[in-house]
């Protein structure tokens, strides 16, 4: 299956549910790869974050962003839309702090989507695959997620509250293309004995009967229903007997089990990319969604890495040898610290290292105990990442590659003399002025050393 976008921008309005300030939400159309980003263009550059749980900063009754000082709050049910629209690849421009809450479900989001269609792109999905059964638990609450292996994506969720009025009930979306009609129309909900603590709590703002189905798991006097009217800004409302405020009608008997079911799709749409696997989710809510996306989105990496270990042929001829790297590269000894190209395309390229113990670095590094610095297997990925940089760049002209920046750098294991260091880099997403950013991973036969998320600048020589 291809990947997908829209096929123009469409703009959404409301307020959000928790600040109760309203915003105007862009879905625009994104290239190849990009996946879901919000850009806040209410803030000065207009920052960009992305859509990874490694970016999640509260799950405090709903799934907040926040890269630097941005923040984009309650972004569980618009991920959950694209993500049941299979659409891959698109950026969300917003101009305030949170996403509008609508009617508290997706269904307007879906329709807003479906109203300028589905663009394919030209690129597979890459799924991520679940290989074997992943469990979560928090022991505190008793939310519960597995997931287990299977050929396509589904979702099973259990939800008990202690409720009489809720029961104890379940929710199940076995195939993606049902998620538009049996779960975008789901609206969150609350319990009447927990609107007084929010709203105490500085919460639900922009709450309204209109956007969230209110359970009344309690029949409350005219005195405190009075006083309630008055903290949502209503003239009165009613309680006759329990179920829902004012008597809502639900659109599905087990409307919240399929609401819940909603979050824990827009909770794993932070994992980055699509995946194949069963879900089963007990008690779920968006701590532990998070908590699992996490988990989740570890497995599937390590097992990338370990399927993407190239393959080292000593026998085979290199793309690129010494020689030739020193014609690309300014370094030279004791500083050019690659031997060979074995792989080199547009977006990724495999660099070989031989670590041997008369290395200049071994002299006063650990001596006894040769070990190879870690700052120097990022140099070695760092030159690398300059060939593929360079690939990238017009024939007849001199360049150069600098290193900016390095996140999300780990060392696993130690590089030592007689190791031949795999250097694989890939691109994150296409060159654009010069900025180059890569994922770089070090390998020692299948054992991952190192690795670093890098950006560099490329730029003309100066002469």
């Amino acid at each position: 299956m291809t990947q997908h976008t829209i096929k123009q921008s469409v703009t959404i309005s409301g307020v959000g549910l928790h600040t109760g300030k309203p915003a105007t939400l862009t879905f625009i159309p994104a290239p190849i790869n990009h996946g879901f980003k919000f850009r806040r263009v209410d803030i000065e550059a207009s920052p960009l974050i992305l859509a990874d749980v490694n970016k999640v900063h509260s799950t405090n009754r709903g799934t907040t962003l926040q890269f630097e000082q941005a923040q984009v709050s309650t972004v569980e049910h618009a991920l959950s839309a694209l993500t049941g629209l299979e659409i891959d690849n698109v950026l969300i421009e917003i101009d305030g702090p949170e996403i509008p809450i609508l009617d508290g479900s997706a269904d307007l989001f879906i329709r807003a989507l479906l109203s300028v269609g589905k663009q394919p792109q030209d690129a597979r999905r890459d799924y991520y695959e679940v290989t074997q059964t992943i469990s979560y638990r928090d022991e505190a609450t008793g939310a519960e997620l597995i997931a287990i292996p299977d050929d396509h994506f589904s979702v099973t969720v259990m939800i008990d509250f202690n409720s009489p009025v809720l029961g104890r009930q379940y929710a199940s979306l076995d195939s993606i293309a049902d998620f538009p009609t049996e779960i975008a129309p789901c609206r969150t909900f609350v319990f009447l004995h927990e609107l007084e603590y929010l709203l105490d709590q500085n919460l639900i703002k922009g709450g309204d009967i209109d956007n969230a189905v209110v359970i009344v798991d309690r029949v409350m006097n005219p005195a405190e229903l009075q006083i309630l009217a008055n903290k949502i800004g209503k003239p009165s409302i009613l309680v006759e007997k329990e179920g829902t405020l004012n008597n809502t009608q639900l659109r599905f008997n087990n409307e919240p089990a399929r609401h819940k079911l909603l979050d824990v799709i827009g909770d794993l749409a932070l994992i980055g990319k699509p995946f194949k696997g069963k879900i089963i989710a007990t008690k779920p809510g968006h701590t532990a969604n998070v908590a699992f996306a996490r988990i989740l989105k570890k497995h599937f990496l390590e097992n990338i890495r370990l399927r993407d270990i190239p393959k080292y042929n000593p026998d085979k001829e290199p793309v690129l040898n010494t020689l030739q790297i020193t014609k690309r590269l300014p370094h030279r000894f004791p500083f050019l610290l690659i031997d060979k190209i074995i792989e080199l395309s547009k977006t990724n390229v495999v660099g070989i290292k031989n670590i041997t113990v008369n290395e200049a670095f071994f002299e006063g590094h650990f001596p006894g105990n040769p070990i190879m610095p870690g700052v120097l297997q990022l140099e070695a990925m760092a030159q690398a990442g300059g060939i593929l940089a360079l690939a990238n760049t017009p024939e007849g002209e001199t360049w150069d590659t600098y290193l900016l920046k390095i996140d999300n750098c780990k060392f696993r294991e130690k590089a030592l003399p007689g190791d031949t260091l795999i250097l694989k880099l890939t691109l994150k997403e296409p060159i654009r002025r010069g900025i180059v950013q890569m994922q770089g991973v070090a390998y020692v036969g299948t054992k991952v050393i190192s690795e670093a998320e890098m950006t560099a600048l490329v730029q003309k020589r100066r002469l």
